[in-house]
């Protein structure tokens, strides 16, 4: 099992910076999730020679490796340019993560969740194009749903990725999204054994319950909007005992897949950078002791 750390909330530190201090932390590997010079949110990849030629550097300097790259794309629509822009972006990512070595892409469904039907369609479109690419390539590609995604629910989305019969595309479990996964419930323990041998990366961190009673108040009232956040194990309310309990009974840590190779498990800790030089060692520390008992 790879243990990687999520660099969004070290991003202003600077390319050299972000792997530097994941070194520091005692982290082998790293998550690059979308980073303006190399892969931004929803448009097409940048990663400039320059900005690669110092990425490689900081890894060699370090011993760092990429677990993985994160990519957001509007690949299920429900506008078509939009879907057909988002494959042309998927083309080059795989491109870049072939060139780097790196085996896995994690990303979101992405869509839109008052147009459901006509974002599952397009959503299958989509990877009738890019499915035979990543075959090819041999890249690993992990689906997680996120709040407002076409689909939030986690078994739901496990179907979806069970449907394609494929070993290149495996399933995400994002504690921070719990509580959108079985609306509210946050039955962690019944979500991750239905995700089965599905599942491929777990991401950590914790978040309210959104759905009781006036938790978030969020105004004009009645405006389309979902919120959670990214904090550290014990902040929330997610249940993560029942989560390490699970990943033992499964042997997550064990999995090692056709494609891709090992599991692997992410701090995504968001929002208090100020506090990452604590948190960052201590969420590393508690997951090697839960999972390498």
């Amino acid at each position: 099992m790879k243990i990687a750390f999520d660099v969004d909330v070290i991003r202003p530190l600077g390319i050299t910076g972000m792997i530097h201090k994941v070194a520091d932390w005692g982290y082998k590997y790293i998550e690059q999730s979308p980073h303006p010079q190399i892969n931004p949110f929803y448009k097409h990849p940048k990663a400039g020679k320059d900005v690669m030629d110092e990425y490689k550097r900081a890894l060699k300097e370090t011993g760092v490796e990429v677990s993985s790259f994160i990519v957001v794309y509007r690949w299920s629509g429900p506008d078509e340019e939009r879907r057909q822009a988002a494959v042309r972006n998927w083309k080059r990512m795989i491109e870049i993560a072939v060139d780097l070595g790196v085996q896995v892409i994690n990303t979101e469904l992405s869509g839109d969740p008052n147009q459901s039907e006509i974002c599952e369609e397009m959503w299958y479109k989509s990877m009738e194009e890019i499915l035979p690419i990543i075959e090819r390539e041999g890249i690993r590609v992990e689906i997680q749903s996120h709040p407002w995604d076409f689909c939030e629910i986690n078994n739901d989305t496990v179907d979806l990725v069970a449907s394609l019969y494929s070993d290149n595309v495996k399933y995400l479990y994002s504690a921070p999204h719990t509580f959108y996964y079985d609306q509210g419930k946050g039955d962690v323990s019944s979500m991750l054994k239905y995700a089965g041998s599905e599942l491929s990366h777990v991401l950590i961190g914790d978040t309210m319950n959104h759905t009781k009673p006036n938790r978030y108040i969020v105004n004009p009232p009645g405006v389309d909007a979902v919120v959670h956040q990214h904090t550290a194990i014990g902040e929330g309310e997610v249940d993560f005992d029942g989560i390490f309990q699970s990943l033992r009974d499964m042997g997550f840590a064990h999995r090692e897949f056709k494609v891709g190779g090992e599991s692997i498990i992410t701090p995504a800790l968001f929002g208090f950078p100020e506090k990452m030089d604590v948190q960052a060692v201590q969420t590393r520390e508690r997951i090697e002791k839960e999972l390498y008992r």
